[in-house]
């Protein structure tokens, strides 16, 4: 048994998005041009990119998973993101970490990405 302490109730498992930021429809459009080569859909619409948070210094952290941990291209999937928002004008620094929690699920996926993978 492990002392972790459980989340409050009512906190969220994935932390927000600087979804006000003038910098974020721009990551999220960048994070879209990335592509899993074994799945035929963006980042983005399967829902791996859990947060982009963007401080005011525009130095940019992005949470992302993976559909599973033994994908083969986890090592480089996380640079991928980087050099994919690195180059938007007035972003500072970016920090991408892969994460494991919450484990991602089919059901984080955009209505897109179902209808695209024939899940609707």
């Amino acid at each position: 048994m492990t002392n972790s302490i459980p989340p409050m109730e009512g906190t969220p498992l994935i932390a927000p998005s600087s979804t006000d930021h003038p910098l974020y429809e721009q990551i999220v459009e960048a994070c879209r041009s990335v592509y899993d080569p074994e799945i035929p859909v963006n980042i983005y619409e399967l829902g791996l990119i859990y947060t982009i948070d963007i401080n005011e210094a525009n130095e940019v952290a992005i949470k992302m998973s993976l559909t599973a941990p033994g994908c083969p291209v986890a090592g480089e999937m996380p640079g991928w993101v980087a050099d994919a928002v690195e180059p938007i004008a007035g972003v500072k620094q970016v920090d991408v970490d892969l994460v494991w929690e919450p484990p991602w699920g089919m059901d984080m996926m955009s209505d897109e990405a179902r209808l695209e993978l024939g899940f609707m």
